[in-house]
């Protein structure tokens, strides 16, 4: 959707998420509506090197190669995509991917702070190049801007290990949510429907209003499981030390994309140099260091919306 007070949603399927870190056997966490982007401790930064690649780089428009920077457009905090360490530097999945792509292509990556309904508009007026902040590439969307796809996203189940909940049948049991999501009004309330009309207990839905005590109420025992974002649940699951496990597999996926004036040539210049990081296994690295592999994708697409 394009207004601010939607952000990252398509529909209603995409929404803001936290960060989850250990502390003192128990997930201290910060939620993204916090006026704070104290996302604590995260993965070491940059674990790759990339360099230029001249035949790449040499696709890249003539502006923005002459002015030898991406300028990206960036919504904070969203992790752990893109947000920022105790330091104030920006960190997360995405931009260390971004980072790579703008070696290869021999430029000097120049992120700038937006709401996240205002970065389209400035790609579309020439203030950003880009835009990175987890868009979920539609066709509304591609109208305004061109897309290149880099990761797939969707829902996630993570329980206690050995729960043994089933997130097709979980009729009876207590799920976790976080308020107004996608989940809260749509998938779980359609999944108990289910329940009951078949004459089995309803699922009991604990909504919370941050991602951090809905995730946290998993750990300590006060729900059967919790139901989110497929990366924010994966690098939960990563950071827990063990105390969360995976349910089943990702469902209702859709590609995120970097938008780009629509038209321009450094869509095919982004495509280029992920298609390269992909095939050096520097893509594969990255994921994996922010424990978001289940998303990698296998080839980039210009405009490869699904709905």
């Amino acid at each position: 959707m394009k207004s601010a007070l939607q952000g990252r949603r398509s529909g209603a399927r995409w929404w803001r998420w936290t960060t989850i870190l250990v502390a003192s056997g128990a997930l201290a966490l910060s939620g993204c509506s916090s006026s704070t982007d104290s996302a604590g401790e995260s993965p070491e930064s940059s674990p790759v090197a990339a360099s230029v690649v001249e035949e790449i780089a040499a696709t890249v428009p003539e502006d923005i190669k002459a002015s030898g920077k991406l300028v990206i457009g960036v919504n904070i905090p969203y992790p752990p995509n893109e947000f920022k360490d105790p330091s104030g530097k920006i960190v997360g999945f995405d931009v260390d991917l971004m980072n790579a792509i703008a070696e290869t292509l021999g430029l000097t990556p120049e992120y700038r702070e937006s709401d996240f309904g205002k970065i389209i508009p400035a790609i579309q007026g020439g203030t950003y190049n880009v835009g990175m902040s987890s868009f979920t590439d539609t066709k509304e969307r591609e109208a305004s801007v061109d897309f290149v796809t880099y990761f797939s996203a969707g829902t996630l189940w993570a329980q206690r290990p050995g729960a043994g909940i089933d997130p097709t049948d979980a009729c009876g049991k207590k799920v976790a949510v976080q308020a107004t999501t996608h989940q809260d009004t749509t998938e779980l309330p359609a999944k108990s429907k289910a329940c009951t009309d078949a004459g089995k207990p309803a699922i009991e839905i604990m909504a919370f209003d941050g991602q951090d005590a809905a995730t946290n109420a998993v750990v300590l025992g006060q729900a059967d499981a919790v139901s989110a974002d497929s990366p924010v649940v994966l690098y939960a699951i990563k950071q827990s030390n063990g105390k969360l496990e995976q349910i089943g597999e990702v469902f209702d996926s859709a590609p995120y994309g970097w938008p780009v004036a629509k038209g321009s040539a450094l869509a095919a210049a982004l495509q280029k140099a992920l298609e390269h990081l992909i095939e050096t296994g520097d893509y594969e690295t990255i994921a994996t260091n922010w424990g978001v592999e289940q998303g990698m994708i296998d080839k980039p697409v210009i405009n490869g919306a699904v709905n």
